[in-house]
């Protein structure tokens, strides 16, 4: 079964933790469905202590993160008196002093935390935090393209619309590839694009009398164009130049056998490329 990839994110996260900033402990997780975190990666260090350990908001240095949504840090866990202490076992087996909790935060919403930590006591400089913040925002843009994602394709598989709401659906179409160029899971990936191809098939149209295969980025360019996009729009949807949107679409044109903007998305719909 493929390793989640939430789990990949946070363990790369972690890593990139480590290195920017020097500690040589990092760890971390999501919250779960019931507001708990759990702390399911564990990197550079020397027990499996911290494991599995779950952890409330308010409770400890990664549950006052999560509380007050912003970085907190002591210099000796076990000694601070601006924490609870239900967590010192672990800690304590692992040998940490000095930690940070960095939250993961998306829409205003605490996600996970990212831990970095250090076995003797010192003080954190704003290098360290500021390294430990953008760790953290690599796993926030995951998940939030992730939730994205998700919301398009529960709202994709809702019945088709009357033909009066199409443009919808056109744009819809749009969004959705912008969105699979930007997911590492391939399988959630697959699954995006072949919500595309349904609503590509379901727009309506004869058909053309030979197939015209496009390449991935000329679809996702006459998608944005089949809005009314600009090509300096759609390149901003899709992290192109303009002069690159430019040419994908001189190139949809050449293999549709069209000579304007509009004659290459009638063309790319009657081949079932687009809704």
């Amino acid at each position: 079964m493929p390793e989640p990839v939430e789990a990949v994110d946070m363990r790369a996260a972690l890593l990139r933790m480590r290195r920017t900033t020097g500690l040589p402990v990092a760890f971390g997780g999501l919250l779960t469905g019931g507001g708990q975190l759990r702390i399911a990666e564990l990197s550079g260090t020397a027990t499996p202590a911290l494991r599995g350990l779950t952890v409330s908001a308010g409770n400890g240095l990664g549950g006052k993160s999560i509380a007050l949504s912003r970085p907190c840090a002591v210099t000796d866990y076990r000694s601070s008196v601006h924490i609870s202490h239900e967590y010192d076992t672990a800690v304590g087996a692992e040998g940490l002093h000095a930690v940070l909790a960095v939250p993961v935060v998306v829409r205003r919403q605490v996600r996970g935390v990212l831990y970095g930590a250090v076995r003797e006591r010192m003080s954190f400089g704003d290098r360290t935090y500021n390294a430990a913040v953008e760790a953290a925002r690599d796993v926030e843009q995951s998940l939030a393209v992730r939730d994205e994602v998700q919301q398009r394709l529960a709202a994709a598989r809702e019945p088709v619309p009357e033909p009066g709401a199409w443009e919808q659906v056109r744009e819809a179409h749009s969004e959705l590839r912008a969105l699979a160029t930007r997911i590492a899971d391939r399988e959630l990936r697959d699954e995006l694009l072949a919500v595309c191809a349904r609503l590509a098939g379901g727009g309506g149209g004869a058909g053309l009398e030979r197939p015209v295969a496009l390449a991935p980025r000329e679809v996702d360019v006459l998608a944005w164009v089949a809005t009314g996009a600009t090509n300096a729009a759609a390149g901003a949807r899709l992290g192109l130049k303009p002069e690159t949107v430019k040419g994908y679409l001189r190139s949809a044109m050449r293999k549709l056998g069209a000579h304007t903007r509009l004659e290459a998305v009638v063309a790319a719909r009657r081949a079932g490329l687009l809704p």
